[in-house]
């Protein structure tokens, strides 16, 4: 029989050992390996005991474009960065990643969870940037299933009919600001609080319980 010191944590069992964790990038275009990524931003997520899943802690970095990366100008005109400004703080690529990638192994540990999987909109993209930033950086622990992913895009498409990140977050009622948006840190709230409504509405709509209980 399992005691309290073993017991499997909600998260553990809810998503078949993996952990999500919501990430956004922000990057000098779309080519994982020639754009630079300039600054990444990650949430990870509690369960409790009744299924219910809400933002628990998050971290965010500015970056230092590696050496002879590429970056548009119409990217950086998107998203309002200056790659070179002095009050970004901003950190080596190696070093960031080295530290989001240790606040997720910690929050792996808190939850029991075997692996991270990454949740974003358009995840495709963000997965990417990661996958080729720490190929960069020869870090070999990277805590993300290396190609599975959970992407609001097509949860929000299924929720609310909507695939735009700001009109899904207006359908699912949540405060959303433009002027904040095509930040790394903003996105990756308003995307963690989306996919936590999300989650939370279908567990209320089936009636299921997912808890720590396991069997005898």
């Amino acid at each position: 029989m399992s005691t309290d010191t073993n017991k499997p944590t909600p998260m553990s069992r809810r998503f078949r050992g993996f952990m999500p964790v919501v990430i956004d990038v922000e990057t000098g275009g779309f080519n994982a390996k020639k754009d630079a990524l300039l600054e990444v931003a990650a949430a990870t997520l509690k369960l409790d005991d009744n299924g219910i899943i809400e933002i628990d802690e998050q971290i965010c970095r500015h970056i230092v474009p590696f050496e002879g990366s590429n970056m548009e100008p119409k990217s950086l005109e998107i998203t309002g960065i200056d790659p070179y400004h002095p009050f970004r703080m901003a950190i080596a690529e190696a070093q960031a990643l080295g530290e989001i990638f240790s606040f997720i192994r910690k929050s792996l540990k808190k939850n029991q969870c075997k692996r991270a999987i990454m949740v974003g909109h358009n995840t495709v993209m963000d997965l990417s940037f990661i996958n080729a930033a720490a190929e960069r950086c020869n870090i070999n622990r990277n805590p993300f299933h290396p190609f599975s992913t959970f992407d609001t895009v097509s949860f929000a498409g299924l929720a609310y009919g909507q695939t735009v990140l700001s009109r899904a977050v207006k359908a699912a009622g949540i405060e959303w600001d433009n002027d904040q948006a095509h930040s790394a840190s903003y996105d990756t709230l308003k995307t963690a609080e989306l996919f936590c409504t999300i989650i939370n509405r279908w567990r209320r709509s089936t009636g299921l319980v997912w808890t720590a209980q396991v069997d005898d």
